[in-house]
């Protein structure tokens, strides 16, 4: 990937900030990310090579367009929680392009019908943002519309309209938000569709609903699931837990080699989603359980369960320390970290390094290029087991 295909290739970059990385070619992302790691890791574990991509352009399957009355025109583009405004822009070049094409139609289509956007000057208006989620192995896509509240101006008329012209919709739905954060509200209405896209990771088919967590870049994602999958090491027989489960896609995979697999999440909508994949790859091994994680590990240690392996992918402000308590508490051989965080990760491995742990492999994954952040998949073997 040479420098001239990605330099000056976005008019607003340095506006936006979502892009902080973009002055730069890619090789040098990808040296200025490692540099990072080394820094917040190495002293624990040497990493491996950070893995980027072959073209990191348009990789973002999940996509948030923010609108915004400004100046007496409707604008899209991406919202700026520093201003509380929207830097408008048609075409985000990290966007999936279907994304940025509906998300400029989503708009469109309000003005012409005279739905008002919400100003964020005076808090007046009814369009908010749209969340547009793109399954590239089947082509499904999804689109929620959010509206500052439960009356959506001419309904009706705006599905009809905006399916005619965006006939690549698979599912559409409304969410009322009262907040002007970029989150669905707590109801989502299906407005066309059967509430859920269907994709298909590493040979799994799996659902995703307007409510549920899915990684942005679907193609890294594949690099870190087969590189936990690596460190996880299943030979057939094992129980794992698989902590932040989200719609349970590394409990599928799991499920193939080992024994049990018991996968927790918090969002409910989640683990819908994760039970309905279980049943669409016949998974008959994973059990799926909405709780935190901190009570489920307490509640599998009460009842004197083990597993060999656990893997975990927490937010980004890591693990709290009750969940890492029942973590050593349950003194499994192996331990999955992946994290989006480096620094809550480094913290969060030296205390399992002090309580009979050692990181033992660290590999780094451009989930998100342009910006700061990196992906790193991490093995923790207990020390007398190695």
């Amino acid at each position: 990937m040479g420098e001239k295909e990605i330099r000056g290739n976005c008019p607003v970059y340095k506006k936006c900030s979502g892009c902080a990385l973009r002055n730069m070619t890619y090789e040098e992302q990808l040296k200025f990310k490692y540099i990072g790691v080394v820094r917040k890791l190495g002293k624990l574990c040497h990493p491996g090579r950070l893995i980027g991509m072959d073209d990191p352009s348009g990789y973002r399957c999940k996509v948030q367009i923010a609108y915004d009355f400004v100046r007496g025109r409707a604008v899209s583009g991406i919202y700026q929680s520093a201003t509380g405004g929207v830097v408008s822009i048609k075409d985000c070049p990290v966007n999936a392009p279907a994304a940025n094409i509906i998300g400029e139609a989503v708009l469109d289509t309000a003005v012409k019908l005279k739905i008002p956007v919400r100003c964020s000057f005076n808090g007046t208006g009814f369009l908010r943002h749209s969340l547009i989620r793109i399954a590239p192995a089947t082509g499904e896509i999804m689109c929620v519309v959010v509206g500052a509240d439960n009356n959506f101006p001419r309904k009706k008329d705006f599905t009809e309209a905006l399916l005619k012209r965006c006939s690549d919709i698979t599912v559409l739905a409304f969410s009322p938000c009262t907040s002007d954060r970029m989150t669905l509200g707590k109801r989502v209405e299906i407005l066309h569709g059967k509430g859920y896209i269907e994709d298909i990771v590493m040979g799994k088919r799996v659902c995703v609903s307007p409510a549920s967590f899915a990684q942005i870049n679907p193609a890294q994602a594949a690099v870190v699931y087969k590189t936990a999958l690596e460190y996880a090491g299943l030979g057939g027989g094992e129980t794992v837990i698989d902590a932040y489960c989200g719609t349970g896609i590394m409990s599928l995979l799991a499920s193939d080699k080992a024994d049990k697999v018991y996968g927790c999440e918090i969002n409910p909508d989640a683990v819908k989603d994760a039970e309905r994949n279980a049943v669409i790859n016949g998974a008959e091994n994973v059990s799926f359980v909405c709780a935190d994680s901190g009570e489920f590990l307490a509640g599998f240690n009460g009842e004197g369960l083990k597993a060999d392996v656990v893997i975990l992918d927490p937010a980004r402000a890591g693990c709290d320390r009750r969940f890492l308590g029942e973590l050593t508490r349950l003194d499994p051989k192996r331990i999955v970290y992946v994290s989006c965080n480096p620094e809550t990760m480094s913290r969060d491995v030296y205390f399992l390094g002090k309580n009979g742990y050692r990181l033992k492999k660290l590999t780094p994954v451009d989930m998100f290029p342009f910006t700061g952040h990196v992906e790193c998949v991490a093995l923790l073997s207990k020390l007398k087991s190695d």
